[in-house]
């Protein structure tokens, strides 16, 4: 059974403003709870599901409610491609829920989690060739430390690439718990005593390469900007830094307005950016929630945009 807290789910569902006949993206379907509660605001509209853990897509229970959406078994960065198949060129609504769903981390045979042990995999589409296991044996020093540095600003990582080469000389390393016990063996004793388990940076790492998460999300939201209707929106929820600067960068570009000259009372509608941030801050989990779900404590609901090109604003009300 594919479970899944869905986080922030009525901040998302506020954040999209849906339109009962709009056309709105899940780009994570996952266990459906995004996707269900828009479902319940469309009549005439429709949803398009993107999932590529085929686990998720089987256990979608979205027909309980409405039969007016498409699921898609694909990564979510074929989005304009795949849409377009469909003959959807613009959207009202998109939603990103990122990183790894609990049912994922859960399920001991898939690889994700250090906490149980099973054959290294971390893979969200489980039919591509690449695996943590293919990362952890095959992979040169360099390429471990540039990882580990990159994506989990892990301060051991040379000396933990150093010992996954070491013990990698002597047999394959096949395991989660293997792996635990190398970045153990790696980190000093007293810096394994504080900051939570030493093994959370490198599996975070590790997951992030295996499954390229963070050039996927890029051109993801770089295409999902392109399909908006006018008056459209994304919501996107990261749960790590690297997740939240992509999203504030390319939020910060799209909305900036040109240097114009001083004094300019009305800024010409060329210059008009084409979007508006509707929330200059990260929305995040209220008390209830944190108290429900631990994993809601990382989670923000990052700097959501709203399609604008109607109407002129005074220089002094830009964001």
């Amino acid at each position: 059974m594919f479970e899944h807290y869905s986080v922030l789910l009525d901040e998302t569902i506020d954040a999209l403003n849906i339109k009962e006949d709009g056309i709105y993206v899940d780009c994570t379907l996952g266990g459906g709870g995004h996707s269900s509660r828009i479902l319940e605001k469309l009549t005439t509209g429709h949803l398009y599901c993107f999932d590529q853990d085929t686990n998720a897509i089987e256990a979608e229970r979205l027909s309980k409610i409405s039969d007016n959406f498409t699921i898609i078994h694909a990564n979510f960065k074929e989005i304009k491609a795949r849409l377009s198949m469909e003959g959807v060129y613009k959207v009202d609504g998109i939603v990103f829920d990122l990183g790894v769903s609990s049912p994922q981390f859960d399920n001991a045979e898939r690889g994700f989690s250090y906490n149980t042990d099973a054959r290294l995999d971390m893979r969200m589409n489980q039919e591509q060739p690449l695996s943590a296991y293919e990362v952890v044996n095959n992979y040169s020093y360099q390429d471990l430390v540039t990882i580990l540095y990159k994506y989990a600003d892990e301060k051991f990582a040379k000396s933990i690439a150093r010992m996954i080469e070491k013990e990698r000389q002597v047999k394959p390393i096949e395991t989660t718990f293997e792996l635990v016990e190398i970045v153990k063996k790696a980190i000093p004793a007293r810096a394994r005593r504080t900051g939570g388990h030493p093994a959370k940076r490198t599996f975070q790492a590790i997951r992030i390469e295996v499954n390229d998460e963070l050039n996927v999300f890029e051109r993801a939201l770089t295409d999902s900007l392109d399909l908006l209707n006018v008056g459209g929106r994304v919501a996107v929820i990261s749960f790590h830094s690297l997740e939240d600067k992509i999203t504030k960068y390319m939020f910060n570009e799209k909305t900036a307005v040109p240097d114009l000259p001083m004094g300019m009372p009305v800024i010409p509608e060329e210059y008009q950016p084409r979007f508006k941030k509707v929330t200059r801050k990260p929305i995040v989990a209220d008390e209830k929630e944190l108290s429900e779900n631990r994993r809601s404590h990382s989670a923000k609901l990052s700097n959501l945009l709203s399609s604008w090109r109607s109407g002129r604003w005074r220089h002094s009300s830009c964001p």
